[in-house]
């Protein structure tokens, strides 16, 4: 096939589906205010403790006409846990336009991971918001490959160019409550939702003292379970993010965290428990010092609770380490966080290559086109659970992740 290359770079201010907030700001003690946080903020890049998400959409016009499109991201909780500070779209919107653009156009698009590594290297020279800028920029090139190839399916050009032998296949779906941590619970029920709730349990009283409050929640989740499931087939997995919480309520003590932690596994009863950065070291190397300990830990005390790592796991090197480590069961690609797209896949099978489940995760604050670019990444590549993004209202994240999921899968099988 004739080269197809970029023939202009467009880049357009948009927002993200929920918002970015100052965890530091939070954790010292905001407070809500309906849908705001009174408090000073504290995270370098914040005015206010909450700020609206932003985004960036990024447009390349290809030789042939066609215009494929990629939208910068970052996450809720920006500029902690080794994370970049937050962007600014109206100012990078300017910059990729204006300093990104000349070294692209030109460029033939027919490889994504060609193209990728090139943008990437290309944006780590000049860009503050390197990451998010990548994020977005490999995401249009993936749709022009998968356009180039004749059959614009982003998951066959993965699985193609990191020759990926199992099939493309449906993966569980995880789906997040936000603060809505009861309502969303039943939508998820009545959908059949096979990972739940996130829960977003990022205050100190959503934990309670030796995990109580945790606790009376993960019973409430396993009595709601049996009482709204239409059959007893439907044994979802309970998946929960404290944000270091338990560890913060523990005093720092593993041994405590180990013991809240198997106190939640029992009140989870037949569901399996997945707990998400249960403790926070301050660092890379602390935390994976840390969550390894615990989870040897767990184990010889004939727990089954996965461990999840998040927070400072931002790069693919970053979860390289924690994966080759033993560190955890299970490992959060926050995808915006680790910039290019080829980057997380790469993370994910590293993972698979090491016996740690690779979790695709996100954040809220993304958008639709974001999240079906990685919704194809999940298919290619076999994840243990995918997040349904964005935002935090539940069903509209479920919704783009699910049927873009099913869409990916249809077309596959007319490809066969």
């Amino acid at each position: 096939m004739s080269s197809v290359t970029i023939q202009k770079v467009l880049a357009s201010p948009g927002v993200g589906s929920f918002f970015f907030d100052d965890q530091a700001a939070i954790k010292a003690g905001a407070k809500r205010d309906g849908a705001a946080y009174i408090g000073k903020a504290q995270t370098p890049g914040f005015k206010a403790v909450r700020e609206p998400s932003e985004s960036v959409s990024v447009m390349f016009l290809l030789s042939d006409g066609y215009i494929a499109k990629g939208d910068c991201a970052s996450v809720q909780y920006t500029g902690v846990g080794g994370r970049e500070p937050r962007f600014h779209a109206d100012q990078l919107a300017a910059q990729i336009e204006q300093e990104l653009a000349p070294k692209l156009v030109g460029l033939d698009v027919r490889s994504f991971r060609e193209t990728a590594v090139f943008a990437e290297n290309a944006i780590g020279q000049v860009f503050a918001a390197k990451r998010a800028a990548a994020y977005g920029v490999s995401q249009a090139l993936l749709d022009a490959a998968a356009h180039t190839a004749g059959h614009h399916l982003m998951a066959q050009v993965i699985k193609d160019e990191w020759k990926i032998e199992r099939p493309l296949a449906a993966v569980p779906i995880y789906g997040q409550s936000g603060d809505e941590r009861y309502t969303n619970v039943d939508k998820m029920i009545l959908k059949r939702v096979p990972v739940m709730p996130h829960g977003l349990i990022n205050t100190p009283d959503l934990v309670g003292a030796d995990g109580a409050a945790l606790e009376a929640y993960i019973n409430w989740l396993r009595a709601r379970i049996e009482q709204l499931r239409a059959s007893e087939d439907y044994q979802p997995v309970i998946h929960i993010d404290v944000y270091g919480l338990i560890g913060a309520v523990a005093g720092g003590s593993v041994e405590t965290t180990a013991d809240i932690i198997q106190r939640l596994e029992r009140a989870a009863g037949p569901h399996e428990l997945r707990i998400e950065h249960p403790m926070d070291a301050g660092g890379r190397d602390a935390q994976i010092e840390t969550l390894g300990s615990l989870r040897r830990l767990l184990k010889s005390r004939g727990s089954k609770a996965a461990i999840m790592a998040d927070e400072w796991a931002n790069t693919a090197e970053d979860i390289h380490l924690f994966a080759s480590a033993g560190a955890v069961d299970m490992i959060q690609i926050k995808t915006p966080d680790l910039g290019s797209l080829h980057n997380s896949i790469d993370a994910i099978l590293d993972c698979h290559k090491h016996g740690v489940g690779p979790v695709l995760g996100g954040t809220c604050a993304e958008t639709d086109v974001s999240a079906r670019a990685t919704t194809n990444i999940g298919v290619a590549t076999g994840v243990t659970q995918m997040l349904a993004k964005p935002g935090m209202g539940f069903d509209e994240g479920f919704n783009i992740v699910f049927n873009e999921m099913n869409r990916a899968l249809r077309i596959a099988e007319l490809l066969r």
